[in-house]
């Protein structure tokens, strides 16, 4: 395996009617992932895909945008037990939405820390979600919050990847004092704003992904994205840090290997 995508929904109606030919690409590519879940359907159908193949793992999950939706503690555990499922998630804080109603993140924190409950139960990693409100860092903030209050209990039994990261040097600081890494998309082919963050954040907490079918790179802006786009990102991350990109994709695998508990075929 060359490069791997921990964060990919192909698994999503976009990618159906050439889903087998994707799939033949990346394992020509040597592109492994993770597909991630976002709700009940998603996640069953993460772990049909991973089942099918020794380069594909699942993370199953309710995104916090599906708050309406029953999370069913058992049905997820269950899930969560399947061997091909390497990862609780996706799932985290959503105050992106306009004028988001007070009601709906404390809906979201109860969510958030149900699935941080099934991850430790059954010691596995969490994939999670974070996006706040234009101008703030606010579910960062409540993120590291709660994630400090089960550090101080569980230790290093809590870990996992904060998702398509947005914040800056400061809630970059805290993530690493908790463990976790921080993954970035095809993003950082075509905006800038991030690169002091990049440059900040030690080559050990860096997780490359895709986010696929969303967010294309600078190369293909506009269409439906997918996982081959992972080569590009980071080849990006290398660019923006001054490193070897060599050192950087291989820093990608030891890292997703390391957070997600995978033995990476060679």
């Amino acid at each position: 395996m060359k490069y791997f995508d921990a964060h990919a929904h192909i698994q999503f109606p976009q990618f159906d009617e050439d889903r087998v030919e994707l799939l033949s690409h990346m394992q020509e590519k040597g592109i492994g992932g993770i597909v991630v879940g976002v709700d009940l359907p998603s996640s069953q159908k993460a772990i049909q895909l991973a089942e099918e193949s020794e380069t594909l793992f699942a993370a199953v999950g309710l995104h916090p945008n599906h708050t309406d939706e029953e999370f069913d503690v058992e049905v997820y555990k269950k899930l969560g037990a399947h061997p091909t499922v390497v990862a609780i998630g996706e799932c985290g804080l959503d105050y992106y939405r306009p004028e988001e109603p007070e009601e709906v993140k404390e809906k979201q924190k109860v969510l958030f820390r149900q699935h941080v409950d099934v991850a430790l139960e059954l010691d596995l990693p969490l994939i999670i979600h974070a996006r706040p409100s234009k101008g703030t860092m606010d579910a960062y903030q409540d993120l590291i919050a709660i994630l400090g209050e089960y550090k101080t209990k569980h230790g290093d039994r809590l870990r996992g990847d904060i998702h398509f990261f947005v914040g800056g040097k400061e809630e970059a600081a805290q993530f690493v004092m908790l463990g976790f890494t921080m993954s970035y998309t095809a993003v950082v082919t075509f905006a800038r704003e991030y690169d002091e963050t990049i440059r900040s954040i030690p080559l050990t907490h860096l997780v490359s992904e895709t986010d696929a079918p969303y967010v294309a790179p600078a190369s293909r802006r506009g269409t439906r994205n997918d996982p081959m786009a992972v080569e590009e990102v980071v080849a990006a991350l290398a660019e923006i840090r001054g490193e070897n990109p060599e050192i950087v994709r291989e820093a990608m695998l030891q890292n997703a290997s390391r957070v997600f508990g995978i033995v990476l075929p060679t």
